[in-house]
């Protein structure tokens, strides 16, 4: 059941590669000398996204089927449900207002979430005590739900302004538009960087003192550039860390985010060099035929969505499963504590959209803003800061 549940992931990844060469198709012939052959692609688009999605789901139940609980206990099955569910949220989006355009910029973004998945762990292993909980699994999946729904605010809002900001003209937006694009860039940098250390075989393992002052075993995949507290090394003829951190940063993890950058920083600088223009300016043409009031509308409508089934999982049905698990509806852990950062942006987004009339370039500032804050939380907060949440 397990190798099904590959399968069926691995060609839902396929699926969704395909679908947005077939909406970049569609794009490019988006004229009105070409509307049957936009009409052909855009249908075509749509289907394969579908089979894609179908496929996804197909993942999820066979998973769960083989592990006996929600797959949703770690890092690799949480990332795999939520880029399921943003390419949900498209298809849903996509039979409301027809735009091919939003297919050609949700899909990467998915097969980019489901890309970093694959480099965590995939075996299916034994629940800890406190994620033995049907509260678990509702609040998981309702915060990956609203989380997905945001996301699709926040392709609507790339397109807006890949669409109405001028590339050709030196400015802040312009700027900070080439800046998404990087952070973009450093995601696909963590996946080149772990399948090239994993393919090179390196392993290194370090004893190091926690804060209990226990002496435990931390097992590096990368050349450990951060240490653990009085870490020492037990495999000879390796890398030394260049600096040690305190208890509350996984060091392991840090070294993996740093890696990241720097396998990151270097695509990006190929791929400028190869382009010869910023990556922003090279996608400009593909919104050129989106109707920007329509990208504001699906922008801010999406948040409407997804703002209150947000609070649903990643507050209240969190706190309910927090209460079952430790005893205790809040404990400031860093997991939680971005969540409510994140509930307050999006409150804040609210307020200045209905109450100040911060509409076009500005709610699409905010909506790239808000996913770049939910991303954060997903890999920095996951990967860096130890705490509660830590089993994932």
């Amino acid at each position: 059941m397990v190798e099904v549940s590959s399968t069926l992931l691995f060609i839902a990844f396929i699926a969704y590669l395909v679908a947005t060469f077939l909406f970049g198709g569609a794009v490019k012939s988006s004229s009105s000398k070409a509307s049957k052959s936009y009409e052909r692609w855009g249908k075509l688009a749509i289907t394969v996204t579908i089979i894609g999605f179908l496929s996804n789901i197909g993942y999820f139940i066979t998973r769960w089927i083989a592990a006996g609980h929600a797959p949703v206990s770690n890092l690799f099955e949480f990332t795999t449900a939520f880029g399921m569910l943003v390419v949900g949220a498209f298809i849903l989006i996509y039979f409301i207002y027809r735009i091919t355009a939003l297919g050609l910029f949700a899909l990467p973004i998915a097969i980019i979430i489901i890309g970093y998945a694959s480099m965590f762990p995939k075996e299916i292993t034994p629940l800890i005590p406190a994620l033995k909980s049907y509260w678990l699994t509702v609040h998981v999946i309702t915060a990956a739900l609203g989380e997905a729904i945001l996301a699709i605010s926040a392709v609507a809002g790339l397109i807006y302004l890949l669409k109405n900001i001028d590339m050709t003209k030196k400015s802040k937006q312009r700027f900070w538009i080439e800046a998404v694009m990087y952070v973009v860039v450093l995601v696909l940098g963590f996946i080149v960087a772990t399948t090239s250390f994993t393919l090179a075989g390196y392993k290194a393992e370090f004893n190091y003192v926690n804060k209990e002052e226990q002496v435990l075993t931390m097992e590096y995949h990368m050349p450990p550039i951060f240490g653990m507290n009085e870490s020492e090394a037990i495999t000879e003829n390796r890398m030394q860390p260049l600096m040690e951190m305190p208890p509350l940063v996984n060091a392991k993890k840090l070294t993996v985010v740093t890696w990241s950058v720097i396998f990151g920083t270097i695509l990006y600088i190929l791929l400028r060099l190869i382009l010869r223009k910023r990556i922003a300016a090279v996608l400009q043409p593909f919104t050129k035929k989106a109707n920007s009031q329509f990208m504001d509308e699906i922008g801010y409508r999406s948040v409407l969505i997804g703002f209150p089934v947000f609070t649903l999982g990643a507050l209240i049905f969190a706190m309910i499963w927090a209460h079952e698990a430790w005893s205790r509806f809040w404990g400031w852990d860093p997991k939680e504590v971005w969540a409510l950062i994140t509930w307050l942006f999006y409150a804040a987004f609210l307020h200045l959209r209905l109450s100040k009339g911060w509409e076009g370039k500005k709610s699409a500032w905010l909506a790239l803003i808000g996913f770049i804050i939910i991303m954060f939380n997903l890999v920095a907060v996951n990967l860096i800061i130890a705490g509660l949440h830590s089993y994932a």
